[in-house]
């Protein structure tokens, strides 16, 4: 907490972490609703970084349910990341390409709202076993210099964020609430979104107030209309427009 400068405080913050409970990687980040997410500290190594963080980073954050919990109006201040995940996220493709792929058996989020249009959110993951409730009780323990750590963390930026990232998010969300346009129906582009994010035909029906029967009705058409016969299809097709972006 003394530490003399942002990035200073956020290693220390890292470092606390990773005295206080053992685990496999422990990432600081930034989620803006106006810029691409910024990594601030991280405990990764090099090869790790560039698998688990830049290929994320590059645009698929926009289906990650911990960026939308960033950004939503009542987020915790920590949890767990399995209890905030849509009921068939594990069945998504987003899951398969970019958690899975990750061997994260447990993790850990904390959360920090530092402006109206920024939150910081510290990740704690875990490749072999879950943490435990003993060690659940000490991330609890130092929950609150945690949150003053990062408060500290976004007081002390100066450059925060920059341009560059404002352009790349602004591209990558124009493309993001377009997906179909022109192709499919806006209940369409709502569903298909959903599907995305790892929301079951349940789930779809129940956030939109409609039938499970008329949802699926939807998703045939939406798949007819963009030339897909799977999930997979019609993931791979949104992730190669996010890279036209």
């Amino acid at each position: 907490m003394e530490a003399g400068d942002s990035r200073s405080v956020a290693e220390q913050l890292v470092a606390l972490i990773c005295a206080t409970v053992s685990n496999d990687g422990t990432s600081l980040l930034a989620f803006h609703e106006d810029a691409s997410p910024e990594v601030l500290a991280h405990s990764l190594a090099p090869d790790s970084r560039r698998h688990f963080l830049d290929r994320y980073l590059a645009g698929p954050y926009l289906l990650d349910p911990l960026y939308q919990m960033a950004l939503s109006d009542d987020k915790p201040t920590m949890c767990r990341f399995r209890d905030t995940q849509p009921d068939r996220f594990r069945s998504s493709e987003f899951y398969r390409q970019y958690v899975e792929r990750t061997h994260l058996v447990d993790e850990i989020d904390f959360f920090r709202e530092v402006s109206s249009t920024s939150t910081l959110v510290i990740v704690v993951g875990r490749t072999e076993n879950r943490f435990t409730r003993s060690e659940l009780g000490r991330l609890r323990t130092i929950e609150p210099i945690v949150l003053a750590g990062m408060q500290r963390v976004w007081a002390g930026r100066e450059d925060v964020p920059d341009e560059r990232h404002r352009h790349i998010h602004q591209r990558l969300t124009e493309c993001y609430e377009h997906f179909g346009d022109g192709l499919l129906t806006q209940r369409e582009r709502e569903i298909t979104l959903l599907l995305l994010r790892g929301h079951s035909t349940k789930s779809v029906a129940r956030r939109l107030d409609i039938a499970p029967g008329t949802v699926m009705v939807h998703k045939r058409n939406l798949f007819s209309k963009l030339g897909v016969t799977s999930q997979l299809e019609l993931f791979s097709t949104f992730i190669e427009e996010l890279s036209k972006a």
